[in-house]
């Protein structure tokens, strides 16, 4: 009874994962009271994750990652892409990926992609390329480049926790190093000679100017405030044009004098023109509402949105992180407008569009929203922890003079956890310790830098995998299997295995699916006297091996709008590399470790 109830609750777990109801990471808090609840687990065991070594490793290279891209140190690194890039593709995809993917061995990916993301944009507009041609290799190089140390993802660092509690130890740092070094020399070369043939060409901006990518030419219009509109005499705010209508206003502009925002509380005038953003039909029911007359196209109709772009005023898109908080709100709820001294002119998602009703649209993580407001409000934006500012980088923000500490101390984590001088847990925390004390972060900064839904989904997923075992469900599935598969052989064992995971990864995540069928893996293993091991890598490398959705792995969604994918160009890209990995994968790790 008890395993049939554990199962019932983890199907009922991935239907809520799939239906995004809640986030993922909530919905594995919920999971977790839930078997607590049901005595499915002790409170103690319930609450295990949040003290599981792997938690907290993967919490302290959250903040080591932090350290390496707040000092500017990876700033140095990419700007070798810029120099040895060149204009051919495969040039270009190889540059990147032998600069960007090795880093990733030894820092966050979802990290590196922040820090590349905005030089990948700004090569692509200096060398008039569509983005779409580099940005999924982009994502693609940092996957395969994780693989490489046993911290190079916090599924990984899963792994080795799982590895470590079911009696067959942690993972050393270098233990499947030369398979992930085979596997990202075998990505790469599909990346740079097979991959530019079926990448998209989603846009070109040659100019930078974006109107054109997010055709606002219908959006952005010039108003007239005649002597009679009920506007004269009110203040913006107190007319509540903005509140009552789906309408921004971002610049007024009396007798040729420009006054950008702030404008709520500036008094209207007859013959004052407004620059806004609104849909026709909605300036129509303001022509006929507050008697304003719409002027004719001419701003935005022969010239470029280059016009609300000057020493005070900018133009900037940025991409909602996944740490943020504000996924799941609206731009009316937050007060976007007044919280960051900008208006958002459109939002990007994937291929998607949207430029009407944006006030009551919930934000989502990888959305790409296009501001326009004063250049220090968009500079300033560098430093928040919700959005990622893309194409303009400001040096002066960084502390360049920290970058050799910096990355002093990173290495220093690595080489006391490869020689085994000190556990990876307790290395990576003194890591962090330094971080503060040598000023490479601030002691506020180092909270922002946690991704805390993967910390929070960390620790609802471990009692899963514990009432598994209570229960005898691990068991009873591996019996199941066991009696399915043991006339194949280990390599279509292994390749089995794979596969599951890889499904599993692209509509959960590969955090969940390593905690599901590792253990059930490894039971299987032993049951048929096969190596525990091989099994355990066959599922560590499958569940970061996530190549042919958008959202199955976090550095494909932070590409997704940017690139301005459709949500099947990664099937068609990722796709054959994925089967290529599937078949090569199960071969050599019985080659390399034994079966």
């Amino acid at each position: 009874m008890e395993i049939f109830l554990t199962l019932g609750i983890i199907v009922l777990a991935l239907i809520c994962f799939i239906a995004e109801w809640l986030p993922v990471d909530m919905t594995a808090i919920a999971v977790m009271v839930l078997l607590m609840s049901l005595k499915l687990v002790s409170p103690e065991q319930g609450i295990s994750g949040f003290g599981n070594s792997a938690t907290i490793t993967v919490m302290a290279m959250f903040i080591l990652s932090a350290g390496i891209a707040r000092t500017g140190a990876m700033q140095l690194v990419s700007d070798l892409l810029l120099r040895w890039g060149g204009k051919h593709p495969t040039r270009q995809i190889l540059t990147m990926g032998m600069i960007a993917g090795p880093i990733t061995g030894f820092i966050n990916n979802t990290a590196v992609v922040a820090v590349f993301l905005p030089v990948v944009e700004d090569w692509c507009r200096k060398q008039s390329i569509s983005p779409s041609k580099l940005l999924m290799p982009l994502s693609f190089v940092t996957i395969l480049g994780g693989m490489i140390t046993t911290i190079g993802t916090s599924t990984n660092v899963l792994a080795s926790g799982l590895s470590e509690n079911l009696g067959y130890g942690a993972f050393s740092l270098f233990q499947f190093t030369k398979l992930g070094l085979i596997t990202f020399t075998i990505g790469l070369a599909y990346l740079v000679f097979i991959a530019p043939r079926l990448l998209p060409k989603r846009k070109v901006s040659e100019s930078g100017d974006v109107s054109q990518d997010y055709d606002l030419k219908e959006y952005v219009s010039e108003i007239l405030i005649t002597p009679d509109s009920t506007l004269v005499g009110q203040t913006l705010r107190k007319s509540q044009l903005q509140r009552k209508f789906d309408l921004d206003v971002l610049e007024l502009i009396r007798n040729r004098s420009h006054f950008p925002q702030p404008l709520a509380d500036k008094t209207l005038r007859a013959g004052d023109i407004l620059i806004v953003r609104s849909g026709r039909e909605c300036l129509l029911k303001v022509r006929e509402q507050r008697e304003v007359e719409i002027l004719p196209d001419v701003k935005f109709g022969q010239q470029s949105l280059e016009d609300l772009s000057s020493e005070e005023e900018g133009i900037a898109e940025v991409l909602i992180l996944a740490s943020s908080n504000l996924i799941g709100s609206t731009l009316k709820d937050m007060r976007f407008r007044q919280r960051y001294n900008a208006t958002v002119l459109a939002i990007r998602r994937g291929q998607e569009l949207i430029r009407e009703r944006l006030g009551g649209v919930p934000l989502r993580f990888g959305d790409v929203l296009l501001l326009q407001g004063p250049n220090q409000s968009l500079l300033g934006l560098q430093t928040s922890r919700d959005l990622l500012l893309i194409g303009q980088r400001d040096v002066e923000t960084l502390r360049r003079d920290k970058a050799i500490i910096a990355i002093a101390i990173s290495l220093g984590v690595v080489l006391a956890a490869a020689f085994e001088v000190l556990p990876i847990l307790v290395s990576a925390l003194l890591g962090v310790v330094l971080m503060v004390v040598t000023g490479c972060l601030k002691p506020g900064e180092v909270y922002g830098a946690v991704r805390w839904d993967i910390i929070f989904l960390l620790a609802g997923l471990i009692p899963m995998g514990i009432a598994m075992k209570n229960s005898g469900a691990t068991q009873w599935l591996a019996a199941n299997l066991v009696a399915v598969g043991e006339n194949l052989s280990g390599y279509w064992l292994l390749t089995f295995f794979y596969i599951a995971t890889v499904l599993v990864t692209e509509v959960l995540s590969n955090n969940a699916s390593v905690v599901l069928l590792l253990p059930i893996a490894v039971e299987v293993a032993k049951s048929l006297s096969l190596s525990p091991l091989a099994f355990m890598f066959v599922v560590t490398f499958a569940a970061s091996n996530s190549f042919m959705t958008p959202i199955g792995y976090q550095t494909n969604t932070m590409v997704y709008g940017p690139g301005g994918y459709r949500f099947l160009d990664f099937a068609r890209v990722g796709a054959p590399l994925s089967l290529i990995m599937a078949l090569i994968i199960p071969r050599l790790i019985i080659f390399l470790y034994g079966l």
